[in-house]
């Protein structure tokens, strides 16, 4: 198994990455973006993310993608992973522990003070693997989030 950091070569296998994760979260319809966008948002000067892909007898067979966010309480940065994905037939193979430690390596030798992340609430598997990890929820946070045209209505009121 290896973990190498994507280039911009990789923008059409993330994206497909991406569409399987969406029909596995089921809201394939939501995803828009096209490998140019990922080219240009992810790769692009100023990209304030960066991704993973995972790979095992070199057939890639998963992705992570992270960014790093700030806490004001701690006065560290922090680094939020926005999305972990391993194709179905390679689930339980010890990929996915191995990303998060290579993320939470990552998060140590920049000095974070945090690694977090969002999972949908009846996705048990996902849960029940993150608590295998010492990772807890933070029930007491409530995300919210703008986007599409309300985020447009609110900015130009």
């Amino acid at each position: 198994m290896k973990i190498r950091q994507a280039t911009v070569e990789d923008a059409g296998l993330i994206l497909r990455f991406v569409r399987e994760l969406a029909a596995y979260e089921k809201a394939e319809h939501e995803v828009v973006a096209t490998a140019a966008d990922i080219e240009s948002s992810l790769f692009g000067p100023g990209s304030s993310a960066q991704a993973l892909i995972c790979e095992l007898d070199n057939e890639p067979i998963g992705y992570a993608v992270y960014f790093f966010n700030y806490s004001t309480w701690l006065g560290r940065h922090g680094l939020y992973l926005e999305d972990l994905y391993l194709s179905p037939e390679h689930r339980g193979t010890g990929a996915g522990k191995a990303l998060l430690k290579h993320l939470a390596q990552v998060a140590v030798a920049k000095g974070c003070g945090r690694f977090e992340w969002s999972v949908l609430d009846w996705n048990e598997p996902a849960i029940r693997f993150y608590q295998s990890i010492g990772a807890r929820p933070q029930d007491e946070w409530v995300g919210y989030r703008l986007s599409g045209d309300a985020l447009e209505a609110f900015a130009n009121s």
